[in-house]
């Protein structure tokens, strides 16, 4: 297949051209086989390669790397030595000369010994998929939580990569002078070394999650319920948070343009609230020590009342994403509940004609009841409002409504209610308060017995 050549000093901003050099993406997709058992559930088999190229070459991109060219290069088997086949690799020497490339990217996860013989043969850096996530979630990092996490995931994977390449990796010799016995090798060194500094990082993320546990604790205090967002990179996430919450919360057409939480107030059609979280993005092929190292900040997806799955139904890959994402919610152990929670956002339709929009209404109205979806345009508001319903009669779903009446002197009283209920109606009439609020069902007992408060039927 011809290779895609840009322009590269497109891609980046001019104050930075020329850090990092040209850059080639490659994309050692394996071709599915006729009769091989892995087909139908390989994610090589359902993905589009030039989709999957395109994708890599949007990561490279993220970190303003300048692609100077891309190409698939197809495969049949797995190489141990070096992924690619000989023919391959001779191939990409020839690509790597006429583009002036100082750095590869590998589309795929590259053992140690892949990656340094890759490097030997064309005489460039080889980064392949995971270090190359990592390089973008370390320059994303912004709160000391995230950073944290950025550096526990790169640590674990700088540690399998500690090969002898390098003179200073030589053993050492240990006593004084040439009778002492072998000493430490500087490897077993730098191994130890950030083996100490992983125990650290990790002992610093138990004190996050600890805050974290005590930040939920006192919300739950609060009737507040919790509403997270989910879905593939670049799905649109941020703008539908800004949308719902009008906040500013970064939204670029870029993959990872969010990386910490984000967490604010949402207000539900009848005037109740919420909390809405906004995650990391998911992607295919998350590297499992992302996953791990994230589980802090993933901890508010995990505890959400609702998630909404946020997709791009625009993108041609839109199910394949879809798959991926729901692959790390099992990770997580959020689909154990047969994904009763979980509410599907199909997003963009505003690039969809009307006919295309009524298609996509009647595939909709076959989804199963315990997993609807609602088709929004985050960019323009439409279907918004269908959505904060649908959220609204979700969350009320497991509570009661009590209709009480409190004397108006009764400060205590009243501050109670609007800290452990949601106060849906209040009224003044003789010097007492009229009130209608929703409860929890473990505090509906408590809120009757010392208010007098009557049950609403449903």
């Amino acid at each position: 297949m011809e290779p895609r050549t840009f322009d590269a000093g497109a891609d980046r901003p001019a104050t930075a051209r020329g850090d990092t050099g040209r850059v080639l993406v490659i994309g050692p997709y394996r071709r599915a086989r006729r009769g091989d058992p892995d087909a139908s559930t390989a994610g090589d088999a359902v993905r589009d390669p030039e989709a999957r190229l395109d994708e890599a070459v949007g990561l490279a991109r993220a970190i303003d790397l300048a692609v100077a060219a891309a190409v698939v290069a197809p495969l049949t088997d797995i190489r141990p030595a070096t992924y690619l086949g000989k023919g391959k690799v001779e191939e990409m020497v020839g690509l790597i000369k006429a583009h002036e490339v100082d750095l590869v990217v590998m589309d795929c996860a590259l053992s140690p010994v892949q990656q340094r013989n890759l490097e030997k043969e064309w005489g460039a850096k080889v980064l392949d998929r995971t270090g190359l996530i990592l390089e973008i979630f370390g320059r994303r990092a912004k709160t000391r939580e995230g950073s944290l996490q950025v550096e526990l995931a790169h640590l674990n994977y700088q540690r399998s990569r500690l090969v002898r390449s390098w003179t200073h990796l030589e053993r050492q010799r240990g006593g004084f002078g040439f009778m002492g016995g072998p000493g430490e090798t500087q490897i077993e060194a730098d191994r130890r070394m950030i083996g100490e500094r992983i125990t650290r990082i990790e002992n610093e993320l138990k004190k996050v999650q600890a805050t974290r546990r005590l930040h939920r604790a006192g919300r739950q205090r609060v009737p507040y319920r919790v509403v997270a967002l989910v879905g593939y990179t670049n799905a649109g996430k941020s703008t539908l948070f800004n949308r719902l919450t009008r906040a500013d919360v970064q939204a670029a057409d870029m993959l990872f343009a969010t990386l910490d939480p984000t967490l604010r107030a949402l207000t539900l059609p009848h005037g109740g609230k919420a909390m809405l979280s906004d995650t990391v993005g998911f992607i295919s092929d998350l590297p499992t020590m992302l996953v791990a190292a994230f589980r802090a900040t993933l901890e508010e997806v995990i505890e959400a009342d609702i998630i909404l799955h946020v997709r791009d139904i625009s993108h041609e890959d839109a199910d394949a994403q879809e798959r991926d994402v729901d692959a790390v919610l099992r990770q997580l152990g959020i689909e154990a509940d047969g994904g009763q929670r979980i509410i599907e956002v199909w997003n963009k339709i505003d690039r969809f004609t009307p006919e295309e929009r009524d298609n996509l209404a009647n595939i909709a109205a076959r989804r199963p009841p315990e997993r609807p979806c609602f088709l929004v345009s985050a960019e323009t508001g439409e279907g918004v409002d269908a959505l904060l319903a649908a959220i609204e009669q979700r969350l009320a779903a497991t509570r009661v409504t009590l209709r009480l009446s409190i004397d108006a002197a009764d400060g205590a009283g009243i501050s109670w209610l609007h800290r452990n209920t949601e106060v849906l109606d209040k009224h003044l009439a003789d010097g007492r308060y009229a009130m209608t609020v929703r409860v929890d069902e473990t505090k509906r007992d408590i809120t009757m017995s010392r208010f007098g408060a009557i049950l609403v039927a449903p």
